[in-house]
């Protein structure tokens, strides 16, 4: 291999390919990225074997070839090159040499075969996202997965074709977001269940994308292919359970407050909530009264009376104030509505006017 390349485009596809490399004491060649050129063409592949990443770049090809290095130490190394616009890559005896008008290092290569191949699905036809709205479908309810993975259809992201929409759904048990996303070329499939520790990655490949991503699906792979980038991940084998049975049918009370207020409330609270994070709303609708009280035992206890429209009847119900406070990032809405059928069902927290996002949060046991 002997080529030359744009240090930024380098940097921008290794910084990419880098975060999803990581040590493996069975296998150390998935601490590498594995550099491959043909045709003036530079692919960048990083796997874990559970997701992969190969993105290309054009480069000024002397000689094809294939090494796979360190992806943190080439990483490092190139992206503080500070004063060089252009970074030379050659193999030497096996290894990979770096230079730069200013600089060069010699870093030790992996062997190119012990490199896992990178799923590839071609054979099915995609469906088509705008990146933008794939990556809002998944910032929406990914916080609402599961950290544990005892029950991985818990620490996943559902994805369900719907109309001319694809859902997304996440759920712990004690809360659950819902977000509804248009699609430009829909096809149909089964749920499909990404892992959660996946979909960061997920995220920060397309962050930049900003016109249309297709979507391949298989039994055990979900693709995402966009020009010079081709991101894949293992799905879970699994049933996500029948969430809309859960979801309240019939409201009994009402809250209609701005956005802003219940954030700023919150926050204030906070100071004073006890080891249990708990946060009881109290409404009444004679007194048009909404509060917020939280109570610590060695701090002291606070109440924040917050201006709402009331409709129904009077509650009063505590949560996990952690559960409460995730959601207000996928509201798009400067007001929220709180709606409640009993002190012992979830309330559910939506933008006023927007149906596409649903929040679920569970009540606390008192």
């Amino acid at each position: 291999m002997n080529i030359e390349c744009v240090k930024d485009k380098l940097v921008r596809a290794l910084s990419k390919a880098e975060r999803v490399t990581g040590k493996n004491v069975t296998l150390p060649v998935l601490s590498c990225v594995l550099l491959s050129v043909t045709d003036s063409i530079l692919t960048i592949k990083a796997t874990n074997l559970d997701f992969g990443v190969e993105i290309k770049i054009p480069v000024k090809m002397n000689e094809p070839g294939d090494v796979a290095v360190s992806g943190t130490v080439l990483n490092t190394f190139v992206s503080n090159l500070t004063h060089d616009k252009n970074v030379i890559l050659e193999t030497i005896e096996g290894n990979l040499k770096v230079s730069t008008k200013h600089s060069h290092a010699l870093i030790k290569a992996f062997p190119v075969d012990d490199f896992p191949t990178i799923p590839k699905i071609t054979d099915q036809k995609p469906f088509t996202f705008n990146s933008q709205d794939l990556i809002k479908g998944l910032k929406s309810v990914m916080y609402s997965a599961s950290a544990s993975t005892i029950r991985p259809v818990l620490s996943s992201v559902l994805m369900y074709p719907e109309n001319d929409s694809v859902v997304f759904v996440a759920t712990d048990s004690f809360r659950l977001g819902e977000r509804k996303v248009n699609v430009k070329k829909h096809k149909e499939f089964n749920q499909i269940l990404i892992p959660f520790k996946n979909v960061p990655e997920i995220i920060r490949v397309l962050e930049d994308v900003k016109d249309d991503v297709d979507v391949y699906l298989n039994e055990n792979q979900i693709a995402f292919f966009h020009q010079d980038m081709y991101i894949t991940s293992r799905v879970i084998d699994g049933v996500f359970p029948d969430y809309k049975q859960i979801i309240p049918k019939e409201t009994k009370t009402e809250v209609v407050v701005l956005k802003q207020d219940l954030v700023n409330a919150l926050k204030i609270s906070n100071i004073f909530l006890d080891k249990f994070s708990q946060v009881t709303f109290s409404i009444s609708t004679k007194d048009k009264n909404f509060s917020i009280t939280t109570k610590n035992m060695d701090i002291g206890e606070n109440i924040q009376q917050l201006d709402a429209v009331i409709k129904g009847d009077d509650i009063q119900v505590s949560f996990n104030f952690k559960y409460v406070s995730d959601c207000f990032q996928s509201l798009d809405s400067d007001s929220v509505s709180l709606t409640f059928s009993d002190m012992n069902r979830p309330m559910i927290i939506q933008g006023v006017g927007d149906k596409n996002f649903l929040y679920l949060v569970m009540p606390m046991n008192k």
